[in-house]
């Protein structure tokens, strides 16, 4: 982490800058020079930096003004100070307002790394410090994972042993299951909690913006990139980044993703220099995987890498134990002061516990919502519940999976003008399994 190292220079001297600038770069860091304390603290808004390098003589805001600053907006980050006019005087007012050291022109550039050196050395520990101060203050976290049934205990008990593990993991299941909690939940109770954790959903992006995001990209690494860029793996580094929808990944970024996996670096966009990397990858799909791989469109070696351990997220048909507990707690998660619920009648339990739920808990939850959104008081009555659910139980008989499934399906195709591609999309799944459900519940003619 000290080899390298964000550092900002401030110098109005071009040449100061100039030679600044050499010599760090020399030892491995990524520097920024500007020539006044306005310019400087324009970057500082917009860029974390470890170590600041300033001269005390500037135009407009001096030296010690803008150390000042510095320690205002990003306390951790270190300053040297730098002047050809040293004087004792200066050098206490430095040292009291926070420098991490003060040095004298003509410089000597022996002495200015070892000051460099000692002052990431110091802004690391400070930010250790305070990370570990955050885990003894916060403590773990509540599990994301609601519910009480045999699947979820069983399932929250497979997490919390393989989020040890630090493997990587692919997660299936139905739209609306809940794979991403599950994620989250393995990022939680892992050694890697404290890092961040960061999602992408691989089917909003086209393949040239999901590289930006990805790997981020590089000072005029194309038009409009004034400045580089961090991407999402460089920002979780030490973390966990979750892929959602990874069937849609196209075949150019699966080729990237694998060397990241088996070489742990990358390169930036317009960029020439690896970067190292450290991440857990936990990946998610509501298709089969190995179908794809077989059609040729997810490659095998990839599927290998991420499938080292796999997870199923069950669909809430499978455990309609938990429904009540999963509606109080949408309920609770939603309310606001003059929007409370405290009590479902038995009417719309039986409902909900008879319906087949096809969009599962994430359904569940925009009932909970609506409801929530229409109440008078605060009874859960089942003229809270949308009309189509009270009709399935309220004189008519209950229809079958398959039933819900073409109808929804017919539904969709209608509202899209049998645009398969549209419809995917809002039905959450690639064209290829909508192909594949029409053909099967007859909706799809051959030839």
């Amino acid at each position: 982490m000290i080899s390298h190292a964000n550092i900002l220079i401030v110098d109005d001297e071009a040449i100061a800058r100039e030679n600044l600038t050499h010599v760090l770069t020399e030892e491995g860091h990524t520097t920024t020079a500007v020539g006044s304390g306005t310019e400087a603290l324009q970057k500082i808004g917009k860029q974390d930096f470890e170590l600041v390098l300033t001269d005390l003589m500037l135009p407009g805001m001096n030296g010690i003004e803008l150390l000042e600053h510095i320690k205002e907006i990003q306390p951790s980050t270190q300053v040297i100070v730098i002047t050809g006019h040293a004087t004792v005087d200066t050098a206490v007012v430095a040292m009291q307002k926070g420098a991490h050291s003060y040095i004298a022109k003509p410089l000597n550039f022996g002495e200015l790394k070892a000051q460099v050196f000692n002052a990431l050395e110091r802004h690391a520990l400070s930010v250790e410090v305070l990370r570990l101060r955050q885990i003894l203050q916060a403590g773990k976290q509540d599990f994301p994972l609601v519910g009480q049934s045999d699947k979820i205990t069983e399932l929250k008990k497979t997490i919390e042993q393989l989020a040890h593990m630090d493997c990587n993991v692919l997660i299936q299941g139905e739209t609306g299951t809940g794979k991403e909690l599950i994620a989250r939940g393995i990022h939680m109770l892992s050694p890697r909690s404290q890092e961040r954790f960061m999602a992408i959903n691989c089917g909003t992006f086209t393949a040239e913006l999901m590289d930006k995001e990805l790997f981020g990209h590089e000072k005029e690494a194309f038009t409009g990139a004034q400045r580089g860029q961090k991407g999402i793996l460089e920002v979780a580094n030490g973390g966990t980044v979750f892929f959602d929808e990874m069937s849609e990944l196209p075949l150019n970024m699966q080729v990237k993703l694998l060397r990241v996996l088996q070489e742990r670096n990358f390169l930036r966009v317009g960029g020439t220099q690896e970067i190292p990397v450290d991440i857990r990858v936990v990946a998610a799909t509501n298709c089969d995987l190995k179908e794809n791989v077989e059609k040729g469109t997810f490659r095998q070696d990839l599927f290998y890498r991420l499938n080292v351990v796999t997870l199923t997220a069950p669909p809430l048909r499978e455990h309609r134990e938990d429904i009540p507990v999963l509606i109080g707690h949408f309920l609770e998660k939603h309310r606001t002061e003059i929007q409370s619920i405290d009590t479902i009648s038995q009417e719309t339990l039986d409902i909900l516990m008879n319906y087949s739920f096809p969009g599962n808990v994430r359904e569940l939850e925009n009932i909970s919502q609506r409801a929530l959104a229409l109440a008078r008081g605060t009874v859960f009555t089942p003229d809270l519940l949308p009309g189509e659910i009270r009709n399935i139980v309220r004189g008519k008989p209950l229809l079958t999976l398959e039933e819900v499934e073409r109808n929804h399906i017919e539904k969709v195709m209608l509202a899209t003008n049998n645009n398969k591609t549209q419809a995917a999309k809002i039905l959450g799944i690639d064209r290829v399994s909508l192909w594949r459900k029409m053909k099967r519940l007859g909706l799809e003619k051959d030839g």
